[in-house]
């Protein structure tokens, strides 16, 4: 966390003065970090205190997603049965056929692009955004429970930010595309993080990397160990996924990559997944994969806000 932080404020400073553009990569590689660091405060770490560990994570580095509410809906995406649903899970990126039937074919042709690795890396951040953001505005004019509050801290984290900037060295339209570098290399963990099948225990990857990606997103690339156990802290899961590989390969059905190499390879520029969901049948709005659910229009409509 501490180096981190070292690197935003270097990035934001010294690096920005020496040369603009790499500070600008070294601001959007420390947004990546200390996002999949709030990923490990939201499951428990490193202190048993909620609260010093919500602070650790106050400033709103990523600009656009209030920590309580990626808290909120990534616990959320932790029930394994609605893995990949369009109407339950937050984090899915595919969605219902019938409405994706009904889209105009310029937005299809964009989610289309989306499906692809670099479609995601360089699209993705502004579709995903823009989506997560309209969905927010919804649930705050309808006062759902805990949003006003999440956006409330959210825009006291932006304050500090805000001061921040205002005595750096990186102008703000830098500091924007920083954040944008920044969500780009998150897409590129939550890719393919979940396909669609029947099984749930078979939706969730695991990508055998040790490399600086796999340090970046704290070893969530061992993803299908990371939903077995989510208490398990980052830098325990390699050691828990070698004692018991073979094990944790037939409960997936064999949904394993070696690296994010072979991942670049294979999708760079073409999608692994359909954006409508492939399971659902006959592609009715009103059949989801589970039972009870409250769709929320426009996550059904348009994939991805959780990415």
């Amino acid at each position: 966390m501490l180096a981190t932080y070292a690197v935003w404020g270097l990035g934001t400073t010294w690096l920005a003065g020496l040369w603009l553009p790499l500070g600008i990569v070294a601001t959007g590689i420390a947004i990546a970090q200390y996002s999949s660091l709030q990923h490990e405060v939201l499951h428990g770490h490193p202190f048993r205190n909620a609260r010093v560990n919500e602070a650790l994570v106050f400033a709103a580095l990523n600009l656009t997603v209030p920590y309580r509410r990626f808290r909120d809906t990534h616990l959320a995406h932790h029930h394994d049965p609605i893995l990949t649903d369009p109407y339950d899970d937050p984090e899915s990126n595919y969605c219902d056929p019938a409405v994706w039937a009904r889209l105009p074919r310029m937005a299809q042709a964009v989610l289309r692009v989306n499906n692809t690795l670099l479609g995601r890396i360089v699209m993705g951040p502004l579709v995903g955004n823009a989506l997560w953001l309209l969905q927010e505005a919804r649930l705050l004019r309808a006062d759902a429970p805990g949003v006003r509050l999440a956006w409330m801290l959210h825009m006291a984290g932006l304050a500090l930010v805000g001061l921040w900037l205002a005595q750096a060295s990186m102008p703000v339209w830098a500091y924007l595309l920083a954040a944008w570098v920044g969500h780009g290399l998150l897409k590129i963990r939550t890719f393919l993080e979940h396909r669609a099948h029947a099984s749930h225990r078979a939706r969730t990857v695991i990508i055998e990397d040790r490399g600086p990606l796999a340090l970046l997103f704290l070893n969530n690339n061992f993803h299908a160990v990371h939903h077995m156990h989510p208490s398990v802290p980052w830098y325990r899961l390699p050691a828990l996924y070698a004692a018991r590989r073979e094990h944790y390969q037939r409960r997936n059905e064999g949904y394993v990559y070696r690296s994010y190499a072979q991942i670049f390879a294979a999708y760079l520029w073409r999608a692994k997944d359909p954006v409508p969901h492939p399971l659902m049948p006959g592609g009715a709005v009103a059949a989801p994969m589970t039972e009870g659910a409250s769709p929320p229009p426009l996550l059904a409509a348009l994939p991805g806000v959780g990415a």
